[in-house]
Protein backbone atom coordinates (compact mmCIF):
# COMPACT_ATOMS: atom_id res chain seq x y z
CA UNK A 1 0.00 0.00 0.00
CA UNK A 2 1.52 3.74 -0.92
CA UNK A 3 0.49 7.01 0.27
CA UNK A 4 0.95 9.24 -2.22
CA UNK A 5 1.09 12.89 -0.49
CA UNK A 6 2.16 16.63 -0.74
CA UNK A 7 2.65 19.27 1.56
CA UNK A 8 2.54 23.25 0.90
CA UNK A 9 4.92 25.02 3.64
CA UNK A 10 5.36 28.33 4.52
CA UNK A 11 9.14 28.48 3.25
CA UNK A 12 11.63 30.09 5.37
CA UNK A 13 14.78 29.08 6.70
CA UNK A 14 16.20 25.30 6.64
CA UNK A 15 14.18 22.99 9.37
CA UNK A 16 12.00 26.26 10.06
CA UNK A 17 8.96 25.74 7.55
CA UNK A 18 5.64 25.16 8.29
CA UNK A 19 3.38 22.87 7.19
CA UNK A 20 0.51 25.18 5.53
CA UNK A 21 -1.48 22.51 3.72
CA UNK A 22 -1.16 18.51 3.25
CA UNK A 23 -3.26 16.17 0.76
CA UNK A 24 -2.55 12.45 1.43
CA UNK A 25 -4.06 9.46 -1.00
CA UNK A 26 -4.01 5.98 0.05
CA UNK A 27 -3.15 3.97 -3.13
CA UNK A 28 -3.01 0.24 -3.74
CA UNK A 29 -1.38 0.40 -6.99
CA UNK A 30 -4.65 0.26 -8.79
CA UNK A 31 -6.93 2.62 -7.17
CA UNK A 32 -7.16 5.51 -4.40
CA UNK A 33 -8.98 3.82 -1.55
CA UNK A 34 -8.69 6.95 1.44
CA UNK A 35 -7.90 10.36 0.92
CA UNK A 36 -6.63 12.98 3.65
CA UNK A 37 -6.93 17.15 2.84
CA UNK A 38 -6.35 19.57 5.06
CA UNK A 39 -5.52 23.09 5.49
CA UNK A 40 -2.74 23.43 8.47
CA UNK A 41 -2.46 26.41 10.44
CA UNK A 42 1.78 26.62 10.69
CA UNK A 43 1.49 28.96 13.60
CA UNK A 44 4.23 31.63 11.82
CA UNK A 45 3.81 33.52 9.04
CA UNK A 46 4.03 32.51 4.87
CA UNK A 47 7.13 33.55 2.74
CA UNK A 48 4.65 36.39 0.57
CA UNK A 49 6.64 34.38 -2.38
CA UNK A 50 4.59 31.06 -1.41
CA UNK A 51 1.72 32.95 -0.94
CA UNK A 52 1.81 34.21 -4.60
CA UNK A 53 2.81 30.49 -5.58
CA UNK A 54 0.04 28.72 -3.48
CA UNK A 55 -2.31 31.25 -3.03
CA UNK A 56 -2.62 30.33 0.19
CA UNK A 57 -2.16 33.43 2.43
CA UNK A 58 -2.25 34.02 6.35
CA UNK A 59 -6.01 34.67 6.83
CA UNK A 60 -6.76 31.67 5.62
CA UNK A 61 -5.29 29.65 8.11
CA UNK A 62 -6.17 31.28 10.84
CA UNK A 63 -9.09 29.12 12.44
CA UNK A 64 -7.22 26.08 10.31
CA UNK A 65 -6.52 22.78 12.56
CA UNK A 66 -2.57 22.64 14.26
CA UNK A 67 -0.65 20.38 13.45
CA UNK A 68 -0.48 18.54 16.69
CA UNK A 69 -4.84 18.45 15.76
CA UNK A 70 -3.93 16.45 12.43
CA UNK A 71 -1.21 14.54 13.43
CA UNK A 72 -2.92 11.48 14.59
CA UNK A 73 -4.73 10.92 11.12
CA UNK A 74 -1.64 11.10 9.06
CA UNK A 75 -0.56 8.30 11.31
CA UNK A 76 -3.43 6.74 10.39
CA UNK A 77 -3.30 7.36 6.77
CA UNK A 78 0.61 6.09 6.09
CA UNK A 79 0.80 3.10 8.45
CA UNK A 80 2.42 0.26 6.91
CA UNK A 81 2.13 2.28 3.67
CA UNK A 82 5.54 3.24 1.65
CA UNK A 83 5.34 7.25 0.96
CA UNK A 84 5.32 8.15 -2.41
CA UNK A 85 5.98 11.90 -3.61
CA UNK A 86 7.18 14.05 -6.07
CA UNK A 87 10.78 15.30 -4.40
CA UNK A 88 10.04 12.80 -1.08
CA UNK A 89 12.98 13.77 0.32
CA UNK A 90 11.45 17.28 0.85
CA UNK A 91 8.04 16.21 2.04
CA UNK A 92 9.59 13.41 4.40
CA UNK A 93 11.92 15.60 6.02
CA UNK A 94 8.84 18.61 6.71
CA UNK A 95 6.84 15.61 8.24
CA UNK A 96 9.90 14.29 10.26
CA UNK A 97 10.81 17.86 11.54
CA UNK A 98 6.98 18.49 12.29
CA UNK A 99 6.32 14.94 14.28
CA UNK A 100 10.00 15.79 15.65
CA UNK A 101 8.55 19.18 17.14
CA UNK A 102 5.48 16.53 19.38
CA UNK A 103 8.27 14.45 20.65
CA UNK A 104 7.22 11.77 17.67
CA UNK A 105 9.70 9.82 15.98
CA UNK A 106 8.15 9.24 12.44
CA UNK A 107 9.79 6.79 10.13
CA UNK A 108 8.37 5.53 6.61
CA UNK A 109 10.13 3.93 3.58
CA UNK A 110 9.52 6.27 0.56
CA UNK A 111 9.68 6.41 -2.94
CA UNK A 112 10.46 9.58 -4.88
CA UNK A 113 8.58 9.77 -8.29
CA UNK A 114 11.43 12.02 -9.51
CA UNK A 115 13.99 9.61 -9.24
CA UNK A 116 11.41 6.77 -10.30
CA UNK A 117 10.99 8.91 -13.22
CA UNK A 118 14.40 9.49 -14.11
CA UNK A 119 15.47 5.60 -14.34
CA UNK A 120 12.43 4.30 -16.16
CA UNK A 121 11.79 7.38 -18.80
CA UNK A 122 15.51 8.87 -19.15
CA UNK A 123 14.40 10.64 -22.28
CA UNK A 124 12.71 13.07 -20.82
CA UNK A 125 13.77 16.81 -20.95
CA UNK A 126 12.34 17.77 -17.60
CA UNK A 127 11.01 16.46 -14.09
CA UNK A 128 9.54 18.87 -12.68
CA UNK A 129 5.71 17.52 -11.61
CA UNK A 130 3.94 20.52 -14.16
CA UNK A 131 6.61 20.01 -17.26
CA UNK A 132 6.52 15.88 -16.36
CA UNK A 133 2.95 16.01 -16.15
CA UNK A 134 2.59 18.22 -19.20
CA UNK A 135 4.86 15.96 -21.74
CA UNK A 136 2.80 13.16 -20.59
CA UNK A 137 -0.81 14.38 -20.91
CA UNK A 138 -1.97 13.94 -17.15
CA UNK A 139 -4.04 16.73 -16.45
CA UNK A 140 -3.76 18.92 -13.60
CA UNK A 141 -5.47 21.20 -11.68
CA UNK A 142 -4.72 23.37 -8.53
CA UNK A 143 -1.35 23.29 -9.39
CA UNK A 144 1.00 24.13 -6.55
CA UNK A 145 -2.28 23.06 -4.02
CA UNK A 146 -1.27 19.60 -2.17
CA UNK A 147 -4.36 18.05 -3.50
CA UNK A 148 -3.91 18.97 -6.37
CA UNK A 149 -0.16 17.90 -7.00
CA UNK A 150 -1.06 14.94 -4.91
CA UNK A 151 -3.53 13.62 -7.21
CA UNK A 152 -0.95 14.33 -10.16
CA UNK A 153 1.79 12.33 -8.55
CA UNK A 154 -0.98 9.36 -7.98
CA UNK A 155 -1.44 9.36 -11.79
CA UNK A 156 2.13 9.54 -12.59
CA UNK A 157 3.00 7.02 -10.41
CA UNK A 158 0.23 4.76 -11.76
CA UNK A 159 1.75 5.55 -15.04
CA UNK A 160 5.28 4.31 -13.46
CA UNK A 161 4.27 1.31 -12.37
CA UNK A 162 2.20 0.37 -15.72
CA UNK A 163 6.13 1.19 -17.28
CA UNK A 164 8.33 -0.75 -15.04
CA UNK A 165 8.95 -4.15 -16.97
CA UNK A 166 10.84 -5.21 -14.30
CA UNK A 167 8.39 -5.21 -11.54
CA UNK A 168 11.32 -3.84 -9.05
CA UNK A 169 8.80 -1.00 -7.59
CA UNK A 170 6.18 -3.98 -6.51
CA UNK A 171 9.27 -6.25 -5.36
CA UNK A 172 10.54 -3.64 -2.87
CA UNK A 173 7.35 -2.92 -2.01
CA UNK A 174 5.81 -6.60 -1.41
CA UNK A 175 9.40 -6.77 0.82
CA UNK A 176 8.64 -4.11 2.38
CA UNK A 177 5.29 -4.81 3.74
CA UNK A 178 4.99 -7.91 6.38
CA UNK A 179 1.67 -7.70 5.93
CA UNK A 180 1.84 -8.80 2.87
CA UNK A 181 3.11 -11.90 4.38
CA UNK A 182 1.31 -15.40 3.80
CA UNK A 183 2.08 -18.46 6.60
CA UNK A 184 -0.87 -21.32 5.71
CA UNK A 185 -3.53 -19.93 5.05
CA UNK A 186 -3.16 -18.86 1.17
CA UNK A 187 -7.20 -18.26 0.75
CA UNK A 188 -6.69 -14.63 2.41
CA UNK A 189 -4.49 -14.11 -0.67
CA UNK A 190 -6.97 -14.97 -2.89
CA UNK A 191 -9.88 -12.55 -0.78
CA UNK A 192 -8.24 -9.72 -1.96
CA UNK A 193 -7.52 -10.32 -5.49
CA UNK A 194 -10.05 -9.46 -8.58
CA UNK A 195 -12.37 -11.06 -10.94
CA UNK A 196 -11.02 -9.25 -13.88
CA UNK A 197 -8.13 -9.32 -17.07
CA UNK A 198 -4.69 -8.81 -16.28
CA UNK A 199 -1.17 -10.20 -15.08
CA UNK A 200 -0.70 -11.56 -11.69
CA UNK A 201 3.00 -12.06 -10.02
CA UNK A 202 3.57 -14.75 -7.23
CA UNK A 203 6.30 -13.49 -4.21
CA UNK A 204 8.34 -15.19 -2.30
CA UNK A 205 9.05 -14.56 1.35
CA UNK A 206 11.72 -11.99 0.16
CA UNK A 207 9.73 -10.44 -2.03
CA UNK A 208 11.43 -11.87 -5.40
CA UNK A 209 8.93 -12.74 -8.14
CA UNK A 210 8.95 -16.48 -8.55
CA UNK A 211 6.32 -16.85 -11.12
CA UNK A 212 4.74 -14.39 -13.80
CA UNK A 213 0.91 -15.31 -15.59
CA UNK A 214 -1.98 -13.65 -17.22
CA UNK A 215 -5.68 -14.34 -17.02
CA UNK A 216 -9.20 -13.43 -17.90
CA UNK A 217 -10.15 -13.71 -13.90
CA UNK A 218 -7.11 -13.05 -11.97
CA UNK A 219 -8.72 -14.59 -8.98
CA UNK A 220 -9.89 -17.67 -10.44
CA UNK A 221 -6.38 -18.81 -11.87
CA UNK A 222 -4.72 -17.74 -8.72
CA UNK A 223 -7.10 -20.45 -6.78
CA UNK A 224 -6.07 -22.64 -8.95
CA UNK A 225 -2.44 -22.84 -8.72
CA UNK A 226 -3.36 -22.66 -5.18
CA UNK A 227 -5.77 -26.18 -4.98
CA UNK A 228 -4.19 -27.96 -7.82
CA UNK A 229 -1.80 -30.94 -6.40
CA UNK A 230 0.59 -30.68 -9.44
CA UNK A 231 1.51 -26.93 -8.07
CA UNK A 232 2.92 -27.81 -4.67
CA UNK A 233 6.02 -26.50 -5.79
CA UNK A 234 4.10 -22.42 -6.17
CA UNK A 235 2.06 -23.50 -2.75
CA UNK A 236 5.25 -23.85 -0.94
CA UNK A 237 7.32 -21.19 -2.22
CA UNK A 238 4.33 -18.62 -2.29
CA UNK A 239 4.35 -15.66 0.30
CA UNK A 240 2.36 -12.50 -1.41
CA UNK A 241 0.77 -12.13 -5.26
CA UNK A 242 0.81 -8.85 -6.43
CA UNK A 243 -1.62 -7.73 -9.98
CA UNK A 244 -2.29 -5.42 -12.79
CA UNK A 245 -5.38 -5.28 -14.14
CA UNK A 246 -4.99 -4.33 -17.82
CA UNK A 247 -8.69 -4.03 -18.92
CA UNK A 248 -8.24 -5.99 -22.56
CA UNK A 249 -6.41 -9.59 -22.67
CA UNK A 250 -4.20 -8.00 -26.03
CA UNK A 251 -2.03 -6.00 -23.17
CA UNK A 252 -2.05 -8.83 -20.45
CA UNK A 253 -0.70 -11.06 -23.13
CA UNK A 254 1.98 -9.04 -24.18
CA UNK A 255 3.25 -8.17 -20.61
CA UNK A 256 3.67 -11.67 -19.13
CA UNK A 257 5.53 -12.10 -22.68
CA UNK A 258 7.87 -9.21 -21.92
CA UNK A 259 8.03 -9.62 -17.85
CA UNK A 260 8.99 -13.18 -18.19
CA UNK A 261 11.77 -12.53 -20.25
CA UNK A 262 13.06 -9.39 -18.37
CA UNK A 263 12.63 -10.99 -14.79
CA UNK A 264 12.83 -14.72 -15.57
CA UNK A 265 11.07 -16.39 -12.88
CA UNK A 266 11.96 -19.41 -11.45
CA UNK A 267 8.69 -21.23 -11.36
CA UNK A 268 8.06 -20.42 -15.50
CA UNK A 269 9.27 -22.53 -17.35
CA UNK A 270 12.51 -22.78 -18.08
CA UNK A 271 11.97 -23.17 -22.24
CA UNK A 272 8.45 -22.09 -22.99
CA UNK A 273 6.92 -23.32 -25.89
CA UNK A 274 7.35 -21.59 -29.20
CA UNK A 275 3.73 -19.36 -29.41
CA UNK A 276 3.47 -20.12 -33.14
CA UNK A 277 4.63 -23.07 -35.27
CA UNK A 278 3.25 -21.76 -38.62
CA UNK A 279 3.44 -19.39 -40.89
CA UNK A 280 1.99 -17.90 -44.39
CA UNK A 281 4.19 -17.12 -47.42
CA UNK A 282 3.52 -16.09 -50.48
CA UNK A 283 5.15 -16.46 -53.50
CA UNK A 284 4.81 -15.76 -57.44
CA UNK A 285 3.69 -18.47 -59.60
CA UNK A 286 4.90 -19.00 -63.29
CA UNK A 287 1.53 -17.03 -64.62
CA UNK A 288 1.97 -14.11 -62.38
CA UNK A 289 0.06 -15.27 -59.57
CA UNK A 290 0.31 -14.76 -56.25
CA UNK A 291 0.00 -17.90 -53.84
CA UNK A 292 -0.41 -18.28 -50.60
CA UNK A 293 1.64 -21.08 -48.63
CA UNK A 294 1.06 -22.46 -45.26
CA UNK A 295 3.96 -23.78 -43.74
CA UNK A 296 6.09 -24.55 -40.77
CA UNK A 297 7.27 -21.27 -39.05
CA UNK A 298 11.18 -20.61 -40.69
CA UNK A 299 12.71 -17.49 -39.05
CA UNK A 300 14.83 -16.94 -42.08
CA UNK A 301 12.01 -16.32 -44.15
CA UNK A 302 9.54 -13.23 -44.39
CA UNK A 303 6.26 -14.42 -43.01
CA UNK A 304 2.37 -12.30 -44.00
CA UNK A 305 1.26 -13.30 -40.33
CA UNK A 306 1.80 -17.01 -37.68
CA UNK A 307 -0.21 -19.26 -36.19
CA UNK A 308 -0.02 -21.43 -32.94
CA UNK A 309 -0.86 -24.28 -35.17
CA UNK A 310 -1.70 -25.88 -38.70
CA UNK A 311 -5.57 -25.79 -37.90
CA UNK A 312 -5.99 -22.14 -36.85
CA UNK A 313 -3.84 -21.58 -40.22
CA UNK A 314 -6.23 -22.93 -42.50
CA UNK A 315 -9.39 -21.61 -40.67
CA UNK A 316 -7.66 -18.66 -41.44
CA UNK A 317 -7.07 -19.61 -45.56
CA UNK A 318 -11.13 -21.01 -45.36
CA UNK A 319 -12.16 -17.65 -44.29
CA UNK A 320 -9.96 -15.34 -46.52
CA UNK A 321 -11.10 -17.55 -49.12
CA UNK A 322 -14.79 -16.16 -48.61
CA UNK A 323 -13.57 -12.71 -47.51
CA UNK A 324 -11.39 -11.82 -50.29
CA UNK A 325 -13.17 -13.87 -53.35
CA UNK A 326 -9.87 -16.04 -53.94
CA UNK A 327 -9.28 -19.45 -55.42
CA UNK A 328 -8.78 -22.35 -53.39
CA UNK A 329 -6.02 -23.64 -54.93
CA UNK A 330 -4.08 -20.60 -55.22
CA UNK A 331 -3.84 -20.84 -51.47
CA UNK A 332 -3.10 -24.17 -51.24
CA UNK A 333 -6.51 -25.58 -49.79
CA UNK A 334 -7.28 -27.16 -53.04
CA UNK A 335 -4.59 -29.70 -55.05
CA UNK A 336 -6.69 -30.56 -57.86
CA UNK A 337 -4.98 -30.69 -61.11
CA UNK A 338 -7.88 -28.84 -62.93
CA UNK A 339 -10.20 -26.01 -61.69
CA UNK A 340 -10.52 -25.79 -58.01
CA UNK A 341 -13.55 -26.97 -56.11
CA UNK A 342 -15.06 -23.16 -56.29
CA UNK A 343 -15.20 -22.74 -59.61
CA UNK A 344 -17.97 -24.77 -60.66
CA UNK A 345 -20.17 -23.25 -58.46
CA UNK A 346 -19.76 -19.65 -59.59
CA UNK A 347 -17.69 -18.74 -56.22
CA UNK A 348 -14.12 -18.23 -57.67
CA UNK A 349 -13.47 -16.02 -60.30
CA UNK A 350 -11.14 -18.74 -62.61
CA UNK A 351 -7.78 -17.88 -61.22
CA UNK A 352 -7.34 -21.30 -61.43
CA UNK A 353 -7.82 -21.67 -64.88
CA UNK A 354 -6.19 -18.21 -65.96
CA UNK A 355 -9.73 -16.71 -66.36
CA UNK A 356 -8.98 -13.85 -63.78
CA UNK A 357 -6.23 -11.42 -64.90
CA UNK A 358 -3.15 -11.92 -62.81
CA UNK A 359 -3.68 -8.35 -62.00
CA UNK A 360 -7.10 -8.30 -60.92
CA UNK A 361 -6.29 -11.29 -58.36
CA UNK A 362 -3.54 -10.16 -56.91
CA UNK A 363 -5.23 -6.75 -55.85
CA UNK A 364 -7.13 -9.27 -53.81
CA UNK A 365 -4.01 -10.66 -52.49
CA UNK A 366 -2.20 -7.39 -51.48
CA UNK A 367 -5.92 -6.16 -49.48
CA UNK A 368 -5.19 -9.65 -47.57
CA UNK A 369 -1.40 -9.19 -46.98
CA UNK A 370 -1.93 -4.79 -45.73
CA UNK A 371 -4.83 -6.09 -43.44
CA UNK A 372 -3.04 -8.60 -41.65
CA UNK A 373 0.62 -7.38 -41.69
CA UNK A 374 2.36 -4.11 -40.01
CA UNK A 375 5.15 -4.26 -42.66
CA UNK A 376 5.94 -0.61 -43.68
CA UNK A 377 2.70 0.54 -41.30
CA UNK A 378 2.26 2.96 -38.72
CA UNK A 379 -1.25 2.40 -37.04
CA UNK A 380 -2.21 2.55 -33.01
CA UNK A 381 -4.85 -0.30 -31.52
CA UNK A 382 -7.29 1.11 -29.25
CA UNK A 383 -8.93 -1.19 -27.06
CA UNK A 384 -10.90 -1.53 -23.74
CA UNK A 385 -8.81 0.16 -21.02
CA UNK A 386 -8.63 -0.51 -17.21
CA UNK A 387 -11.74 1.70 -16.34
CA UNK A 388 -14.38 2.64 -17.93
CA UNK A 389 -13.32 6.44 -19.08
CA UNK A 390 -10.04 4.85 -20.18
CA UNK A 391 -8.71 3.16 -23.31
CA UNK A 392 -5.47 0.98 -24.42
CA UNK A 393 -3.75 1.78 -26.69
CA UNK A 394 -0.75 -0.08 -28.85
CA UNK A 395 2.08 1.87 -30.93
CA UNK A 396 3.17 0.32 -34.20
CA UNK A 397 5.39 2.61 -36.21
CA UNK A 398 7.18 1.62 -39.65
CA UNK A 399 5.55 -2.45 -38.53
CA UNK A 400 7.45 -2.01 -35.06
CA UNK A 401 5.79 -2.80 -32.31
CA UNK A 402 6.67 0.13 -29.86
CA UNK A 403 4.55 -0.84 -26.82
CA UNK A 404 1.64 -0.17 -24.85
CA UNK A 405 -0.47 2.66 -22.78
CA UNK A 406 -2.88 3.75 -21.49
CA UNK A 407 -5.34 7.48 -22.06
CA UNK A 408 -8.33 9.05 -20.89
CA UNK A 409 -8.03 12.46 -23.26
CA UNK A 410 -8.11 12.00 -26.79
CA UNK A 411 -5.50 14.80 -27.31
CA UNK A 412 -2.77 12.45 -25.44
CA UNK A 413 -2.82 9.64 -28.59
CA UNK A 414 -3.30 12.33 -31.74
CA UNK A 415 -0.03 14.54 -30.19
CA UNK A 416 2.43 12.61 -31.34
CA UNK A 417 4.72 13.20 -29.11
CA UNK A 418 2.84 12.76 -25.98
CA UNK A 419 1.41 9.46 -27.37
CA UNK A 420 5.57 8.40 -27.62
CA UNK A 421 5.84 9.57 -23.65
CA UNK A 422 2.50 7.51 -22.18
CA UNK A 423 3.69 4.29 -24.36
CA UNK A 424 5.28 2.23 -22.03
CA UNK A 425 8.36 0.83 -24.49
CA UNK A 426 8.47 -2.85 -25.70
CA UNK A 427 10.45 -4.73 -27.88
CA UNK A 428 9.11 -5.60 -31.14
CA UNK A 429 9.66 -9.19 -32.23
CA UNK A 430 8.43 -12.04 -33.72
CA UNK A 431 6.62 -13.20 -30.37
CA UNK A 432 4.87 -9.70 -29.81
CA UNK A 433 3.81 -9.62 -33.71
CA UNK A 434 2.74 -13.14 -33.15
CA UNK A 435 0.39 -12.29 -30.40
CA UNK A 436 -1.03 -8.93 -32.06
CA UNK A 437 -2.06 -10.49 -35.13
CA UNK A 438 -3.67 -13.51 -33.60
CA UNK A 439 -5.89 -11.19 -30.71
CA UNK A 440 -6.63 -9.02 -34.06
CA UNK A 441 -7.97 -12.20 -35.66
CA UNK A 442 -10.31 -13.31 -33.04
CA UNK A 443 -11.67 -9.42 -31.93
CA UNK A 444 -12.22 -7.77 -34.88
CA UNK A 445 -14.56 -5.17 -33.14
CA UNK A 446 -11.10 -3.64 -32.17
CA UNK A 447 -10.19 -0.22 -33.31
CA UNK A 448 -7.52 0.17 -35.92
CA UNK A 449 -6.08 4.10 -37.03
CA UNK A 450 -3.85 4.60 -39.37
CA UNK A 451 -1.11 7.24 -38.55
CA UNK A 452 -0.04 9.43 -40.89
CA UNK A 453 4.09 10.10 -41.60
Amino acid sequence: MYAVLDIETTGGKFNEEGITEIAIYKFDGHDVVDQFISLVNPEREIQPFVVNLTGINNAMLRTAPKFYEVAKRIVEMTEDCIIVAHNSEFDYRILRTEFSRLGFEFKRKTICTVELAKQIMPEQESYSLGKLTRALGIPVTDRHRASGDAIATVKLFKLLLAKDLKKQIIQDAVKAEPKYEMATNLQNIIADLPATTGVYYLHDTYGKIIYIGKSKNIRNRVNQHFTNPRSRKIQNQVAAVTFETTGNELIALLKENAEIKHNKPTLNRATRRNLFTYALYSFIDENGYINLKLDAADGRKKAITTFSNRKTGRQFLFKAVENYKLCPKLVGLDASKTSCFKYPINECEGACLQKESPEHYNLKIQQLITENNFEHQSLIIIDKGRALNEHSVILIENGVFKGFGYYDLNFQITNRKILESIITPMDSNRETLHIIHSYLRKNQQVKIVRLME
